[in-house]
């Protein structure tokens, strides 16, 4: 075991044979655990900046655009077309081409990839479906410019009224708040003191809050599935910090440090067990709505193993030494 400098200069004084005398003191961790164990409160200012950041970054996305997130075409409403053929043009061409020829439109182009190669095309526009003469025309310039299809089974034209894909929205959106709702009233029935009850809860708030601001950022448009998406990771959060609440409040055994641990070994197991079954979902579907379920639950999990095991950890420790000096 390795001496510290204490104990070295306690030896350097004994050189005239003396007895060697040795004060042993536990200086505790060191390196990336010392850190985590000392500077937890230092550490706590990590989420908070991610939390304050992310509802920076809603506030300036609805002030420009009028909505917090990017609604897909199920949200609010408009033109999807998939076609099975052509890929010779790329999406990028293709997307320009639509929208010079229809200035206004917010036009989305994404190749189909099925099996590692490119089956087709997916376009989505916000046209109003109710204008039939104007849809006709938007399809016909599509195939126009890919190519005419050989057969109605290799292209499917779906449109949603822009009313409906508002009313879409607000029940998704309502639902998401309902959920939220009653899992913190389960939450402080369950742990019946606020500070612990509030750090679950914040940490579920916070999952959603910084997940919802990247996917933002990485411009991908939500869909009612997206939505369904965060229903999911409510769940997600909640599962890791109940269980981090439970062992360091409700045991007495070992101490704050060592039930932290033991919360955390269990709490990262599950978190990269369902990180490894999203991935292999990512890596092998085909459909689109799957993959936007998939990433958003894994840019989620990865949010909350912070919120979980730096913020929550900080308040939980907090609180105890609160609690300590009032005993």
């Amino acid at each position: 075991m390795s001496k510290t400098r204490k104990q070295r200069r306690l030896e350097a004084r004994n050189k005239q044979g003396e007895e060697t005398v040795i004060v042993s003191k536990d200086d505790g961790p060191t390196g990336i655990a010392g850190i985590y164990e000392k500077k937890y409160k230092l550490l706590l200012i990590i989420p908070i900046v991610m939390l304050i950041a992310a509802l920076v970054q809603l506030g300036v996305q609805y002030s420009t655009t009028g909505d917090f997130l990017n609604k897909g075409i199920s949200l609010k409403g408009g033109l999807s077309l998939t076609v099975l053929v052509g890929d010779e043009i790329s999406a990028n061409d293709l997307q320009s081409y639509l929208t010079q020829g229809y200035p206004g439109v917010d036009i989305s182009v994404r190749h189909r990839i099925q099996s590692g190669s490119n089956m087709g095309y997916l376009i989505e526009s916000d046209l109003n479906v109710n204008d039939k003469e104007l849809v006709g025309r938007f399809v016909s310039d599509v195939f126009n410019h890919i190519g005419e299809p050989e057969s109605e089974e290799t292209y499917s034209l779906e449109g949603i009224g822009s009313s409906l894909g508002e009313q879409f929205f607000t029940q998704t959106i309502t639902a998401l708040g309902i959920a939220f709702l009653c899992m913190g009233i389960v939450v402080f029935i369950y742990f019946r003191t606020f500070a612990p009850s509030l750090a679950v809860i914040l940490a579920a708030f916070s999952d959603i809050v910084i997940t919802l601001s990247i996917v933002n950022l990485l411009g991908i448009k939500l869909s009612t599935a997206g939505i369904a998406a965060f229903l999911m990771l409510i769940g997600y959060s909640v599962d890791t910090d109940i269980l981090l609440t439970t062992k360091v409040i409700k045991r007495r055994t070992g101490t704050v440090m060592s039930r932290v641990y033991s919360a955390m070994k269990t709490g990262i197991t599950m978190n990269f067990s369902s990180m490894a079954a999203i991935m292999v979902a990512m890596i092998f579907t085909t459909s689109d709505t799957i993959q936007q379920i998939m990433l958003i639950l894994f840019i989620g999990l990865l949010v909350d193993m912070i919120n979980t095991w730096i913020q929550n950890v900080a308040i939980l420790r907090i609180y105890l030494e609160r609690v300590k000096k009032h005993d």
